[in-house]
């Protein structure tokens, strides 16, 4: 199928949840996403600073911009000014850059945490600890600039779905004792971004209101990034 005919099965099917589409645009053209954006898709999400940044310059903008992957403090600066939310908050230091460079260009950016559930080296995150600490410090109430709105989790790479959906589990069971604990008045914290093109329907039934597809809708991804001229 196209990539229309792709976002229109994939977006009937989460709207049907009431799951939120982020279709991750990483590595693809232009022209590609311009093909999303035609049948209806609004929210993409990029790994790459440089790469989302040159995406942003000539792609309408009404588009919002979803940072998903690894952010260092400082390539913050480049996306401030326009980002709609960043997924992979693993840091006080990143948050305070965040909220730096978002005051700076009047902004409050909203921002997920991103918390480590994978049984894997190689992923990032906080973990559960982490997270409680960061949300009690006295640093983190002085952050106006950013706004937590939820959680991020990638899970493990296996094709075990029971341990997939454990991780999924236990990430929305964190989620619902920190909005209790910490945002109990707040209807911001409302997020919860888990499930790729894999594993999104187990983290759908785990209650993801966000979920980061790609290759479903794009079809397999080249290694090689798109850059603009």
């Amino acid at each position: 199928m196209s990539v229309s005919e792709n976002i229109k099965k994939i977006k009937t099917e989460l709207d049907t949840a009431g799951v939120e589409l982020i279709a991750i645009s990483k590595t693809k053209t232009p022209a590609e996403i311009m093909e999303a954006y035609e049948a209806g898709q609004r929210i993409f999400g990029e790994n790459q600073v440089q790469e989302m940044a040159d995406k942003y310059e000539v792609l309408p903008k009404d588009i919002e911009w979803h940072l998903v992957g690894h952010l260092q403090s400082n390539k913050v600066k480049y996306i401030a000014p326009f980002v709609s939310m960043i997924h992979s908050v693993d840091s006080l230091k990143l948050l305070q850059e965040i909220n730096r460079q978002a005051l700076k260009n009047n902004r409050v950016i909203d921002c997920l945490l991103q918390v480590y559930i994978a049984d894997e080296d190689t992923k990032y995150g906080l973990d559960h600890a982490e997270t409680i600490e960061l949300l009690r410090s006295e640093e983190f109430q002085e952050l106006k600039n950013v706004r937590i709105a939820g959680l991020m989790g990638i899970a493990t790479n296996t094709d075990s779905e029971l341990i997939i959906s454990e991780e999924f589990k236990d990430l929305a069971v964190f989620f619902a004792g920190l909005k209790q604990s910490f945002f109990r008045k707040d209807d911001g914290f409302s997020e919860l971004s888990m499930g790729m093109s894999s594993d999104y329907r187990l983290a759908i039934a785990q209650g993801s209101t966000m979920v980061r597809i790609g290759s479903t809708i794009f079809g397999e991804r080249v290694i090689k990034h798109w850059r603009a001229n």
